[in-house]
């Protein structure tokens, strides 16, 4: 499995209903400023994955391959599981009118609402699997974006006909499914 592939599938089903892709509806109806708000997604998520991604990378290095294997094992297991859980957006995640345009406004909305959130968590695991940041991030980032583009530029008119209950499903099985992969790797390492 590619890493750039399967980070971009993963995030982009993970964050189906995810408290960003609901902040990026928000940002949407709050400001009609379709180009900066995408930008500053894309801003955001690089900087953020990016970090993450580096991070799993030297958990990846520093731990030693046993560890990381059963890490890897209770993290696609945990996001599994974490994915069936509904977010909400409340007020206080909403950035209040800024000086600096939405841009900024909107980057840093999103760059703090991805702070542990679950494709946050989910871009650490992944790059500590694969060992590969950049794909990864190029991955996960590209994920983010095809699930928060269209919410930006049509979520009004969608967001009642998504079926997010089965594609909150259909990604915790497939989180459950690199699980149970990544117990086979660590049962036959051990």
């Amino acid at each position: 499995m590619h890493p750039f592939l399967v980070s971009a599938a993963l995030v982009a089903l993970a964050e189906i209903g995810d408290k960003t892709q609901l902040l990026s509806l928000l940002l949407a109806a709050r400001y009609r400023a379709p180009v900066p708000i995408i930008l500053a997604i894309f801003v955001a998520t690089l900087a953020n994955h990016g970090v993450a991604a580096g991070l799993g990378d030297v958990l990846a290095h520093a731990l030693s391959p046993r560890v990381l294997a059963w890490a890897v094992v209770a993290s696609f297991v945990a996001m599994g599981l974490w994915i069936l859980v509904p977010d909400r957006v409340d007020d206080d995640d909403m950035p209040q009118s800024s000086r600096r345009g939405v841009f900024v406004a909107t980057a840093l909305a999103f760059f703090i609402a991805e702070m542990g959130d679950k494709t946050q968590i989910a871009t650490v695991a992944l790059a500590a699997r694969f060992s590969e940041w950049g794909p990864v991030v190029a991955g996960t980032t590209l994920g983010m974006l095809a699930a928060n583009v269209p919410a930006v530029l049509f979520g009004h008119r969608f967001a009642d006909r998504l079926p997010t209950r089965w594609v909150h499903r259909v990604a915790a099985v497939m989180f459950l499914v690199l699980g149970g992969l990544a117990l086979r790797n660590a049962l036959q390492a051990s």
